[in-house]
């Protein structure tokens, strides 16, 4: 009787190892294991509307997907975003789509990753001065930049505007982009008189240049640097506002680089009564700056369809995942290679055409704004 009880234990032990030795196998290929990834997602913060957006869009990218993913949030910090490809990569990552919260500083963080045999993708920001960067999905950056200046142009009247000048940050290569862009277009008309630079004493010693080198833009980019960040927009505007005499209002032209710095600068500017108007430009199409363009409080924004983005980012790790190579449609030079690109085309929204190419399209619905015609 007890050695028949053993033989009965011993058998229950058995089958007990081989169900948990099957799972361990099952984990091991990926099939059973909820922490195996195969594209790893970067992005650069939770703090703007534009990536929590994109978040979203890419978790509906991949829904009916056989791929996995996993998203995570840098916070504005180079030292965060290394522990997050870090912890991508130990999860397995194939693929990984990062948008550098700095260009440069990112390249450590990716060399990490090309060292484990990842496909880097760099997504709407191209990470600089390393050649672990396999493709680069982004919008046209100078076309950015150049719709903006030309918005400007097109809807100024008279002579000797005053013309602000704002700008990224300038440890986002995109910014000199989108600046450059501008820059070439603007160039001439502050040349020619048509526009005066108000803020910049560095883009008023080269306002006959109309191709910057990358040094000249940084010294122009360092007087007008916004960071990115409104409340810096805000107390620079203040501050420039205040330095210059009533010359230097009346009707003027403000370059404004994105959406969440054109409402701050667009309320300074408002609130000063020695300024009688002013034209401002945008980018992003976010939710708060179509309102503002509906009750004429900003000029315009450059509308990037960030589902064409998103499409496009997760039709090129699907295809590196199926062992193709994808299709580009450039190559930008990140100081170190020329990295392969994929451009998605941008669109100009104002009062005239926000129905049209934002609710008619449905990027955004009706019921999200008030004053919609």
């Amino acid at each position: 009787m007890r050695k028949s009880l053993k033989s009965v234990l011993f058998l229950m032990m058995l089958v007990v190892f081989a169900l948990v030795a099957a799972g361990c196998n099952s984990d091991a290929s990926g099939g059973g294991s909820s922490s195996a990834v195969d594209v790893g997602i970067v992005l650069p913060t939770k703090d703007e509307p534009r990536w929590v957006q994109d978040e979203q869009r890419f978790k509906d990218a991949l829904a009916d997907s056989d791929y996995s993913t996993e998203i995570l949030f840098s916070q504005g910090s180079s030292a965060k975003e290394k522990e997050n490809v870090d912890a991508l990569l130990n999860k397995g990552i194939k693929v990984l789509i990062i948008t550098p919260h700095d260009g440069p500083a990112a390249a450590a963080a990716v060399e990490a990753a090309k060292a484990e045999d990842v496909t880097i993708i760099a997504y709407d920001r191209l990470i600089t001065d390393t050649d672990a960067v396999d493709y680069y999905v982004t919008f046209d950056s100078l076309a950015v930049g150049a719709a903006q200046a030309q918005y400007l142009v097109d809807n100024a009247e008279g002579t000797d505007i005053p013309l602000y000048l704002y700008a990224g940050a300038s440890s986002d290569n995109n910014a000199f982009l989108f600046f450059q862009g501008a820059w070439e277009v603007l160039q001439p008309k502050i040349a020619d008189g048509t526009f005066k630079v108000a803020n910049s004493s560095e883009a008023e010693a080269l306002k006959d240049t109309k191709d910057l080198s990358r040094e000249q833009l940084s010294q122009i980019i360092g007087q007008v640097t916004t960071n990115w960040d409104p409340n810096e927009s805000k107390n620079k505007a203040q501050t420039h506002l205040t330095s210059v005499g009533d010359d230097m209002k009346g009707d003027v032209a403000v370059l404004a680089p994105n959406d969440g710095t054109a409402r701050s600068i667009a309320d300074v500017f408002a609130s000063d009564g020695a300024v009688s108007s002013y034209l401002i430009t945008g980018q992003d199409a976010e939710k708060a700056s179509i309102q503002y363009i509906i009750d004429e409080k900003q000029s315009m924004t450059v509308f990037k369809d960030v589902r064409s983005l998103v499409t496009d980012a997760m039709g090129m790790a699907v295809e590196v995942l199926d062992g193709n190579t994808p299709e580009t449609t450039g190559t930008y030079d990140n100081g170190s290679v020329e990295v392969e690109a994929k451009q998605t085309p941008v669109i100009v929204v104002d009062q005239e055409n926000v129905k049209a190419e934002l609710i008619d399209s449905e990027y955004y619905e009706a019921s999200e704004f008030t004053g919609l015609e």
